[in-house]
């Protein structure tokens, strides 16, 4: 008996140090990200579902600062000047404006990518792996939220440089999503109308107002 209580005291013991460890990563992680201007990243983002026999890449790039973000990925620019939503196809010359909806945990928009883990999960730390010769700690996250569609997520941190390598979102559905990260740069000197939405220059453009 005595036996069975220790081991169950060091699991206690190992598990709280995992999550410990785990946030202390994290916070590292997040106070790096809110001393730069801005950032701006290059990036691999693959779609994979086996059941269903999907696997899509794609690669894209965003620039950053606070809340505002431009991001082009798949053909199409969108565009958050902090209030408003732009998503410009220049394939189908429409623009669409809305708000962008922070309510929805399960979506992590640009503007929460690097810090949307802050809230919501619980931190387990787990596996260290080298990949072209850095040393890549990954942190798992698991929603608080038992109905959220996330199963678990798996957060690639640099522990030399402490960005975010990669990130390993797993669906409850079978999906799996990965964003790698190419480029990291920061405190870039950026155009002041980079996050301003130029109507004169989709003049042509379909205007599609969501609210």
């Amino acid at each position: 008996m005595k036996t069975y209580i220790s081991i169950t005291l060091i699991v206690i013991s190992l598990n709280a140090f995992s999550q410990n460890k785990g946030r202390a990563i994290l916070n590292e992680v997040s106070q790096k990200v809110k001393s730069y201007e801005n950032i701006s990243l290059d990036f691999k983002y693959t779609l994979e579902n086996l059941s269903e026999n999907i696997k899509q890449e794609t690669k894209g790039d965003v620039v950053m600062q606070g809340d505002k973000y431009r991001l082009n990925i798949l053909g199409v620019t969108r565009l958050f000047d902090g209030k408003k939503l732009y998503s410009i196809s220049t394939e189908d010359e429409e623009v669409t404006i809305s708000s962008e909806n922070d309510d929805d945990n399960d979506v992590i928009t640009p503007s929460k990518m690097l810090s949307f883990y802050e809230d919501g999960y619980t931190y387990t730390l787990d596996i260290e792996q080298n990949i072209n010769g850095r040393k890549i700690q990954y942190v798992k996250l698991t929603p608080i939220d038992s109905n959220s569609e996330i199963k678990n997520i798996l957060l690639g941190i640099d522990s030399q440089t402490k960005h975010i390598y990669n990130l390993i979102q797993a669906g409850k559905n079978g999906t799996k999503t990965t964003l790698t990260v190419n480029s990291f740069k920061t405190n870039t000197q950026l155009s002041k109308t980079l996050f301003t939405f130029d109507a004169n220059k989709y003049n042509d453009y379909y205007i599609n107002k969501l609210d």
